[in-house]
């Protein structure tokens, strides 16, 4: 057995108080982002994680790179072909969560994914550089493939297809803004009483905050 047991750290770096809790979580999201952002030691601030139900009743999460959000929610771009995008299809009801370890910070979101409007998506997807655009048309997500070599060659004929021409975004490639109904903050602390802050969207729209036991 690999025992684990003396991983231990003490969390010290700050706090999370009810005084100084603005309204809106993610004004709070936004606020912790750019503060863990200029600590300069996270790589990836927007890494996070996502889980979504799939078609075998599993919950299942991976790592997505967070690339917009606004009061409204939070964007993320994928096939919508993939395993991630039928389970979301099929149940829209998704977690996202993010773990910054060098701010002793945890945010954990529950909401309902919904498609982006089309124009977003392509406009995104102007923006990346070729290489993504093309692997966009080369990877079918998530399905079984004979090998490394079978993507190789669907890359250099996708290079030759579209060699001097404008790459289109596929129909079946494009965004998600996850809409929140809960966040929780979670600041780390001494002796494991850490801070946990739960923000909840009520019937009228406002959030209603609630401290949790660490």
């Amino acid at each position: 057995m690999n025992d684990l047991s003396n991983y231990r750290r003490s969390y010290e770096k700050s706090q999370l108080l009810e005084e100084n809790l603005p309204d809106n979580p993610i004004m709070l999201f936004k606020s912790w982002f750019l503060e863990t952002e200029s600590i300069g030691l996270q790589s990836e601030v927007n890494a996070m994680t996502i889980s979504s139900i799939g078609a075998d009743g599993f919950p299942k999460n991976r790592v997505v790179l967070l690339k917009k959000y606004n009061e409204e929610g939070f964007i993320f771009f994928t096939n919508y072909n993939s395993e991630k995008g039928k389970a979301i299809a099929a149940n829209p009801h998704v977690c996202l969560s993010f773990f910054w370890g060098e701010a002793e910070r945890q945010v954990i979101i529950k909401g309902k994914a919904e498609k982006v409007p089309e124009n977003i998506s392509d406009g995104y997807f102007e923006t990346r550089p070729e290489g993504s655009r093309i692997g966009a048309i080369v990877s079918p997500q998530s399905e079984v493939i004979p090998s490394r070599g079978y993507l190789e060659e669907r890359l250099a004929e996708t290079e030759k297809r579209y060699a001097g021409k404008e790459i289109p975004r596929p129909a079946y490639w494009g965004g998600y803004i996850v809409k929140p109904v809960e966040m929780e903050f979670w600041q780390g602390r001494p002796n494991r009483l850490h801070d946990r802050i739960r923000y909840r969207l009520q019937d009228d729209y406002n959030w209603q905050t609630e401290r949790l036991a660490p």
